[in-house]
């Protein structure tokens, strides 16, 4: 569940079959008497004909017939219907009733955002806009945590060629380790011009490594690495001359990243024969 504020309202998104649906309960919860909002809201006959617009667009499982049944009798002082009953009798899936803590009123956020400017026109806007931050939040954190994960995939193939090409036979876990270290940290020359501990070094009031504060382009890059260097390896290229290889194709793929992506130019050192 994602919590997004709209003029001082903390409004939760769900994801239901894929779909966002934004809670009305939220949206109302700062307005005296916001269940009865909603349900005023509901017997409004133009709210009636764009639920069934929108339920006959998306759903092919709503009823026609039961709706129209219900179009006729809204707007009228008697007309009443809650949104369970709604459901029960059109099978609409746009508003849904959900029980437990976390439950309440929610509608998928094309719905939502019409019940926004029932409540004012500001307050629709600033839904919106909300949203889109929302969205694009999750979306950037997608982006990183793919990169991320593939980064760690690549590292596992890394440290597997690494294990069988270069790791001579009963020797310590710590001599291992070593090793492991050695070999990233060629991949920290080639791509960042340093090792982990010149990184260190530098940056002395900063947690984690320097691969954690890397950017979109050089996690890629480095994945890219992890693979080349683990063919190199398994080929018996020597370490020279594969630091030689990495770095070259750092430069090369950062290049065309950067320009790319327009992300902040990586200041790579060449490394000389």
């Amino acid at each position: 569940m994602a919590k997004m504020t709209v003029l001082g309202t903390e409004i939760s998104v769900v994801r239901i079959n894929d779909d966002d649906y934004i809670s009305l309960t939220d949206m109302v919860h700062n307005i005296e008497n916001g269940e009865f909002f909603i349900l005023n809201w509901l017997r409004n006959r133009n709210t009636i004909e764009f639920l069934g617009i929108w339920e006959r667009v998306y759903n092919p499982d709503f009823k026609p017939a039961e709706f129209d049944r219900i179009k006729s009798q809204s707007g009228l002082n008697s007309y009443r219907i809650s949104v369970k009953e709604w459901c029960e009798k059109t099978n609409a899936i746009g508003i849904q009733s959900r029980a437990g803590r976390y439950g309440g009123t929610f509608a998928h956020k094309d719905i939502a955002f019409e019940f926004g400017m029932w409540i004012s026109a500001e307050f629709k806007i600033y839904l919106i806009k909300e949203f889109q931050r929302l969205k694009e939040q999750e979306y950037k954190q997608l982006g990183w945590d793919i990169r991320r994960n593939l980064t760690k995939l690549n590292y596992r193939i890394h440290t597997d060629a690494i294990k069988l090409n270069l790791i001579p036979k009963m020797i310590t876990k710590e001599q291992a380790s070593f090793k492991y270290a050695e070999e990233a940290d060629i991949l920290n020359v080639a791509l960042f011009g340093m090792t982990a501990l010149d990184w260190r070094k530098q940056n002395p009031k900063l947690d984690g490594n320097i691969r954690d504060y890397a950017d979109i382009a050089q996690l890629v890059c480095l994945a890219n690495l992890e693979s080349l260097n683990a063919h190199l390896i398994n080929d018996g290229v020597p370490q020279e001359k594969r630091i030689i290889a990495l770095n070259k194709t750092a430069i090369s793929q950062m290049k065309i990243l950067t320009a790319e992506y327009g992300v902040k130019k990586l200041e790579s050192k060449s490394i000389k024969k």
